[in-house]
């Protein structure tokens, strides 16, 4: 009844042609988010089950020749209407994903006539809403501001990652989404850092949770981010700051028209909604049109993360594609410098060698240019068309099968289109891409399909160079999963099951072993070494052997923010659940497995003394599903159904 009134009142609207009303309810399918709009005053406000969860917010934006945040006429209101659509992906928490809302639109004009349009969308996970300009117009026009706004109530919590301020950080290479959560914090809370805070953005109203993010940037706009204050618990959107772009290109957003800008997405609901929400990809442009054959996800080897420069040697890096054909990996990652101490030549032989184990090399790239005074090469081969076709060309040749593209320089416009010409580039020959020192991908992943994985987290090479990021790994690693992983691939780089150079491990090997189910990457790029590896029990190195390279299903089972995090995945019939304990304390876990009812699987945990205490046993899920579970603090588990 509720869908049905929300939708009369918008018809009767749409017949009159001019809005009689300024309320107006738009409701998701399954009626337990209720969107209300109020466009004469520009403000929204969200219900989950009757119940508010954010306060009036505003709507609207300001662009450098006239004003769309006040002031504006409603001329119509659409017929509300369903959305669907399915697509597929390989570095997704699904390999089928189906997507159903509701939209309307609201066709405002200015006093001079000018038309902007703004589109919500609603469903059962969450909603969305972005704005666009219409008219067809050559000149260029600019986007200078925002009036979009969040506002919470009073007692949300919040678990936000700040945004580091541009050219900080090591050789100028900052913003690049790499720093640790603030949890629980009280809404409103500033950030440390005056460039807000970053994307995706938990909140938790009672037993509400809340998650924001964007996407569809397109080539006509910026990377935004929450702005560093929000006065009456009212989060800004925030634009880059100036270095954030190539210089003398755009920063902030500017486009001819017609002109859409970025979904704003909030997934609502309980935690597992806002877990097994596919928004971020949903509202991303669809696949564009490529040779599918070549993209293959799958795991990698990788010698920089734990021996660091010395290793990019020919010798080491044979033996590194040794180790990838032993472990049935499909990569092997060569990182920075191998232009100078590996050389292309060399890499060639290294290439068809790699082939010859059915192992394909991967290869660092500095992304240049002068946003940053990173010396690593090969540098300056990827700044143009013309420099990444000659570069791409020489690949393909070589039998190269991605790149990994490392320290950009933020969020400005001119950036965002740097890394779709990369890709787009890199789609022609036949080349997978890994983004690092990156911004937040916001679904490219799936307009870009060769996009296998980006960092922007702070991951396992952080916690190779510092024990205090060593002694925070546990619940941080619960929140990257949980908060960056959300939408989007994520290439933390996990699982170290021996030693840490230098760095005495806070987590057991069962919870690293669990990080490689629980992070989601296209390609997954393993911290551990061969001789690390020698140390692992026969059972685990079967585990990393069979583990599957992409997923067809993913559950939440149980978990909280920072403190733990149990998922399911599923691979054809074959069913992984793992899970980390964030926390420095025993966890007695209770699970709820009722699609596993009297299945058997194959549990493997930390016991003993032992350096790698890996030990695997049988057990049963009981008829009514529940199977009991002890956690030791930063301990782990995965448990192997078979089919």
């Amino acid at each position: 009844m509720k869908i049905l009134i929300g939708l009369i009142s918008l018809v009767m609207c749409c017949k009159a042609g001019v809005a009689q009303t300024d309320r107006y309810k738009l409701f998701s399918p399954n009626k337990n988010l209720e969107l209300v709009c109020s466009p004469k005053a520009l403000r929204y406000h969200i219900l989950y089950k009757g119940k508010m969860v954010l306060a009036d917010s505003k709507l609207g934006l300001i662009r450098e020749d006239e004003d769309f945040s006040k002031g504006l006429i409603l001329t119509k209101v659409s017929k509300p209407t369903t959305v669907t659509h399915n697509y597929t992906m390989v570095n997704a928490k699904k390999s089928s994903i189906f997507y159903k809302a509701i939209e309307t639109t609201f066709e405002f004009r200015t006093g001079k006539g000018s038309r902007m349009n703004l589109t919500f969308r609603i469903a059962d996970d969450g909603l969305a809403f972005r704005y666009e300009f219409p008219e067809q117009n050559k000149s260029l026009k600019k986007i200078v501001r925002e009036s979009t706004s969040f506002r919470f109530l009073t007692g949300t919590r919040a678990w936000l990652q700040p945004k580091a301020d541009a050219q900080t950080g090591f050789e100028h290479t900052n913003p690049f989404y790499e720093a640790h959560y603030n949890m629980d914090i009280p809404v409103g809370t500033p950030s440390g850092s005056s460039n807000g805070w970053v994307y995706p953005a938990l909140f938790k109203f009672d037993q509400v949770w809340m998650l924001l993010s964007e996407a569809d940037l397109g080539r006509g706009y910026c990377g935004t981010s929450l702005a560093q204050n929000a006065v009456d618990n009212e989060y800004m959107i925030n634009f880059p700051q100036p270095a954030e772009g190539i210089p003398g290109d755009a920063l902030l957003p500017e486009s001819t028209l017609p002109w859409k800008t970025p979904w704003r997405i909030m997934a609502i609901g309980d935690l597992k909604t806002i877990s097994e929400s596919t928004l971020g990809t949903d509202l991303a442009q669809p696949a564009k049109v490529m040779d599918k054959e070549f993209i293959q996800p799958g795991k990698s080897a990788w010698s920089w993360v734990l021996e660091k420069d010395a290793a990019t040697i020919y010798s080491v890096q044979k033996r590194y594609v040794d180790y990838a054909a032993g472990m049935n990996w499909q990569y092997s990652l060569i990182d920075a410098n191998w232009d100078k101490t590996i050389g292309y030549d060399s890499i060639a032989v290294l290439a068809k060698y790699a082939k010859e184990k059915r192992v394909g090399l991967l290869l660092w790239y500095n992304s240049a240019g002068n946003w940053n005074t990173v010396k690593f090469t090969p540098r300056d081969k990827l700044l143009t068309h013309q420099s990444r076709v000659q570069e791409f060309a020489r690949l393909k040749e070589m039998g190269i099968k991605g790149i990994k593209v490392d320290f950009f320089a933020g969020d400005g416009q001119s950036m965002i289109n740097y890394y779709q010409d990369i890709l787009e580039d890199a789609a022609s020959y036949q080349l997978l891409v890994n983004f690092h020192g990156a911004t937040l991908p916001r679904g490219l992943q799936r307009t870009y399909p060769n996009l296998m994985t980006a960092e922007a987290v702070f991951g396992y090479e952080m916690i190779s160079f510092d024990q205090n990021a060593a002694n925070k790994a546990p619940s941080h690693a619960v929140m990257s999963a949980m908060v960056r992983n959300a939408f989007d691939p994520m290439d933390f780089t996990p699982m170290a099951l021996y030693k840490i150079p230098g760095i005495k491990r806070a987590t057991t090997p069962a919870f690293e072993l669990a990080t490689s189910v629980v992070f989601l990457s296209g390609i997954q790029h393993f911290a551990e070494t061969p001789s690390g590896m020698s140390q692992v029990p026969e059972s685990a190195k079967t585990f990393l052997k069979e583990l599957p390279v992409s997923w067809d299903d993913t559950r939440f089972i149980d978990g909280y923010p920072g403190e733990f995090y149990i998922v399911a995945r599923r691979s054809g019939k074959k069913w992984y659940v793992a899970g980390i304990n964030g926390e420095n304390k025993r966890k007695d876990l209770s699970l709820n497995l009722s699609f596993l009812a009297n299945k058997k699987a194959k549990l493997i945990f930390s016991e003993g003394s032992a350096e790698v205490n890996l030990k695997s046993k049988e057990i049963k899920v009981s008829a009514d599903g529940k199977l009991g579970l002890s956690l030791k603090g930063n301990d782990g588990f995965t448990l192997v159904f078979g089919d």
